[in-house]
């Protein structure tokens, strides 16, 4: 007979089968929905681009500004102080040569200069305009040296020596800052060079350190240049017209170019200023002028104090024809003179009525007259006595 027992381990061993199966079920569920997640998780690629965008323009930035402020920080070393009045003495390379002041010439004169570019010397009476100019032609340099003399700083290129992208580094440094112009400048031995009044720094690398530093230590410093406070704007276009200067002239001066020392030329600066330029083809005083009048000098044709001058009148000297005071003119009146046909007082004139005389036909008083009764006379016996017959009224 069948025992009860026998059928407990079987039921016991189907109930841990059954928990087995719904606890693999639930690893199997689990392991599913993990899979699920992991599947439909997305990487922000369009974010991490977007930061690495970012990064990158901010480490251009940096690699921008950092090089410019550490020029200007190092420019800074070189402004003038009351102690160093010439900080450009600490660059290398820099040139210095004292030239006099003041010294003009006109628009149709040369110069000729012992340095190329000048950046000193006689120069011509109007100033270029130095107001941040980039020049793209080659200007007179007579009126770029007048510039320096006003404080600025100018930078010239040869533009056989350097590339359109050389030349925009540049004139970057120029444009819109008063008191620098640009301009090139043809045959020069270097690629660039600045000049200050007195100073010049040749140079080969646009991006040299010692271009900021040179327009920092000569710019407008008081101590370097002679007219002070001068401007550097031309004025009027009758002048100076920036926009049609007057042009380069690559030609050698010549031999009646004014010398560098200025032999005879009269400095036009007094008390720090100079004198107001004149329109082009007046006189500059103290310029010289070819042709013009020079004090002491002989001039063919012009009178000279105390020289006698063919056909003039000289004190003193008898000039044919010329009346001489005390001397005898014919047909003059000299008084005291007798004059034909003039009436002289005192003097008989034929004809003419002189009082107290008498005259002929007339009747004069106590006068005895032929034929004639006179008052009390005696009448010879026999003769008749002339009685006047009075003449019939109205007569025939």
């Amino acid at each position: 007979m069948p025992s009860g027992k026998s059928d407990r381990p079987s039921s016991s061993s189907a109930a841990k089968s059954a928990k087995a199966l719904k606890a693999a079920k639930s690893r199997s569920r689990s392991s599913t929905s993990s899979k699920s997640v992991v599947s439909t998780r997305h990487i922000p690629w369009v974010s991490i681009g977007a930061a690495l965008v970012v990064i990158a323009l901010i480490g251009a930035i940096a690699a921008y500004l950092v090089p410019k402020y550490q020029s200007r920080a190092e420019a800074q070393r070189y402004v003038p102080t009351a102690s160093n009045t010439d900080p450009s003495k600490n660059i290398d390379g820099v040139v210095k040569v004292d030239y006099p002041a003041g010294l003009h010439v006109q628009g149709t004169q040369r110069v000729a200069y012992d340095k190329t570019p000048p950046f000193g010397g006689p120069h011509d009476q109007v100033w270029a305009t130095c107001m941040g100019n980039v020049y793209p032609k080659a200007i007179r340099t007579e009126n770029a040296v007048h510039s320096l003399e006003h404080g600025a700083v100018w930078i010239t290129y040869n533009p056989d020596k350097l590339s359109p992208e050389q030349v925009k580094v540049l004139a970057s440094k120029v444009e819109g800052q008063p008191y620098m112009l640009m301009t090139p400048y043809p045959g020069m031995d270097s690629p660039f060079s600045l000049q200050s009044w007195g100073h010049q720094l040749k140079l080969t690398d646009v991006n040299d350190q010692r271009v900021a530093n040179f327009i920092s230590a000569l710019r407008q410093n008081s101590n370097t240049y002679p007219e002070i406070g001068a401007s550097c704007d031309a004025g009027t276009p009758s002048l100076f017209d920036p926009a049609n200067p007057p042009p380069f002239n690559p030609a050698p001066p010549g031999p009646d170019a004014i010398p560098m020392d200025g032999k005879g030329l009269a400095p036009q600066i007094q008390n720090g200023q100079e004198q107001a330029p004149t329109a082009p083809g007046a006189a500059v005083p103290g310029a010289a002028v070819p042709g013009a009048a020079v004090p002491g000098a002989a001039v063919p044709g012009a009178a000279v104090p105390g020289a006698a001058v063919p056909g003039a009148a000289v004190p003193g000297a008898a000039v044919p024809g010329a009346a001489v005071s005390g001397a005898a003119v014919p047909g003059a009146a000299v008084p005291g003179a007798a004059v034909p046909g003039a009436a002289v007082p005192g003097a008989a004139v034929p004809g003419a009525a002189v009082p107290g005389a008498a005259a002929p036909g007339a009747a004069v008083p106590g006068a005895a007259v032929p034929g004639a009764a006179v008052p009390g006379a005696a009448v010879p016996s026999g003769a008749a006595a002339a009685v006047p017959t009075p003449a019939p009224a109205g007569g025939r």
